[in-house]
């Protein structure tokens, strides 16, 4: 048996373990090491799919965008099951979006696991939206030139020329009453 093949199924073992801990059940969506990232209520919307595939082009790309994530959770015997998608966002033929998600332990809360969002051009990859928590679909609708993206079941995301903006707005703040 290979280095690859043996690795391979080494990730599929820890991604199962991962899928039957408590931590995966306890999370707000559940995730898995295939993960289908969101039915909505938003027409023609496409979900993104989250999977393990190591040793893939992604996949490197992936743990050298989050080395130093995945160099902390080694320091801490930790072994982060790395989750990756792509999906076109603009009509660039060199513009590609890769969806990166570490899953362990140690990196996932309450709320499940985060997702980061880079955006590759001319073969460089940046950070374009930032640890979010949720299922992620593609939108048909843009804005500069870019796909809208869903996080959860309502939480839009639209471009702004060089990274996405949350579109929901913060809750406004209760008025205190007190002494005048």
């Amino acid at each position: 048996m290979s280095i690859l093949q043996l690795s391979s199924r080494c990730s599929a073992l820890a991604a199962l373990l991962f899928a039957l801990s408590p931590l995966a059940s306890a999370a707000t969506h559940g995730h898995h090491s295939a993960r289908k990232h969101g039915a909505s209520a938003f027409s023609g919307s496409r979900p993104v799919i989250l999977t393990a595939n190591p040793g893939t082009a992604l996949d490197v790309d992936a743990r050298k965008l989050n080395e130093s994530d995945l160099q902390d959770a080694a320091k801490h015997h930790d072994a982060p099951v790395v989750l990756v998608g792509s999906a076109p966002l603009s009509s660039g033929k060199n513009d590609e979006a890769l969806f990166v998600q570490l899953q362990s332990a140690r990196l996932c809360g309450s709320a499940g696991c985060t997702t980061s969002v880079y955006l590759r051009h001319n073969n460089k990859w940046t950070t374009v939206l930032d640890s979010v928590n949720g299922d992620i679909s593609v939108l048909p609708t843009r804005h500069r030139g870019m796909s809208d993206l869903l996080v959860g079941k309502n939480d839009r995301w639209i471009w702004d020329g060089y990274q996405y903006q949350d579109t929901l707005s913060a809750p406004p703040m209760p008025k205190m009453n007190g002494p005048n």
